[in-house]
């Protein structure tokens, strides 16, 4: 028959907090945690279990050794003249009775190692719920500072699965959710496929944060154009604005700081190779790519591209512009159920009215 050595309390004790020393460790690793914030949970534990047994911890201290895991807790009394808080106070009497062997004096503090006995496993409990709750805490911390760094660029995830109308996108540690108005009209994804996404916002959440994505943001084409024109990339060519209706068109207005670099070619590419890249990204959605001018006029009847416009006449200070294109140029300039007017007013920030030259009657 195998003998069966019971165990006291005090070794229990010990192995009870090697334990909790060697998982501390592997937290450590793990989670990139430092051990002394761990440490600190444990002695706090300790402390709320000590409050239990002993209706106080103000004057308790705890001792861990960070390398076996063995702690001392102390209790630590203020010598007074008169005694007010029994809890932590002694007179001079009292505390020349209770520890004999020392020289006290009127205002020193003393300290009597507590006994722990009873309370070392319900202390370990403690401290393991409190870790958990201080990793978690600590978790989500780490991946809102790892995304909301993230807010406003473009980054690649792994299609999920569909919650109803919503996309479930993995971004490595944390999940987003392309939601139905922020699809692409006609976009249908598959599990495991990979999708480029514009983060909006990163929300601080109670649960952990919660990462806002899209694929009809303005935003979203403006960092394709950064990832494929190193002229964008490096602020020679600059895109002044942008207005976009997700999956049909996008127009989009460029600059040269640079009077030797074409923005337009820069941007369209040898034989399209860069635009095109973009449309691909974008599944077809057409790009018209304008040249930027200071000057209103100007600006506007590139932004009717690809009509031609045979003058503009703009109001300021009302933002209005009326427009004479050719005759046969009236059905472009407006666009199929108004796109490219609806795009151009956007792009310029000025009401367009558009007229045909028969129509204008000499307006311009």
């Amino acid at each position: 028959m195998k003998k069966v050595v019971k165990k006291s309390a005090e070794e229990i004790k010990k192995e009870d907090f090697k334990e909790l020393i060697t998982a501390l460790d592997l937290i450590e690793r793990e989670r990139d945690i430092d051990k002394s914030v761990l440490l600190k949970i444990v002695e706090d534990s300790l402390l709320q279990a000590c409050k239990e047994q002993f209706g106080n911890s103000e004057n308790i201290r705890v001792h861990i050794d960070p390398e076996t895991g063995e702690y001392d807790v102390f209790r630590d009394f203020k010598v007074t003249e008169e005694v007010f808080d029994s809890a932590t106070e002694l007179t001079l009497e009292e505390a020349k009775a209770k520890f004999p062997l020392r020289e006290i004096q009127l205002g020193d503090t003393v300290s009597e190692e507590v006994a722990t006995k009873g309370f070392g496993r319900i202390a370990a409990g403690q401290a393991k719920q409190m870790i958990v709750q201080k990793l978690r805490e600590r978790e989500r911390e780490v991946l809102f500072n790892q995304y909301s760094g993230k807010e406003k660029e473009v980054v690649t995830g792994i299609v999920q699965k569909y919650s109803k109308k919503n996309v479930i996108i993995s971004l490595g540690k944390i999940d987003a959710s392309l939601i139905d108005t922020e699809q692409i009209p006609g976009e249908v994804f598959r599990t495991g496929d990979r999708v480029k996404v514009y983060v909006v916002e990163v929300k601080n959440m109670t649960k952990g944060p919660r990462v806002i994505v899209s694929r009809t943001h303005p935003e979203l084409v403006k960092r394709f154009f950064e990832n494929e024109v190193a002229e964008v990339a490096d602020g020679t060519v600059e895109i002044k604005a942008l207005s976009r209706e997700a999956g049909k068109r996008t127009k989009m207005a460029v600059y040269s700081n640079d009077p030797k670099v074409d923005p337009v070619g820069a941007c369209v590419g040898v034989n399209g190779s860069r635009v095109n890249a973009v449309v691909e990204e974008l599944n077809g959605e057409k790009i018209d790519i304008i040249n930027w001018s200071d000057d209103p006029q100007t600006l506007i009847a590139n932004a009717l591209s690809p009509a031609e416009v045979i003058g503009v006449e703009v109001n300021e200070e009302e933002r209005i512009a009326n427009v004479v294109v050719p005759d046969d140029m009236l059905t472009l300039a407006i666009g199929s159920k108004g796109q490219n007017a609806r795009l151009a007013a956007r792009l310029t920030g000025y009401k367009i009215d558009i007229k045909s030259e028969s129509q204008a009657n000499g307006l311009i």
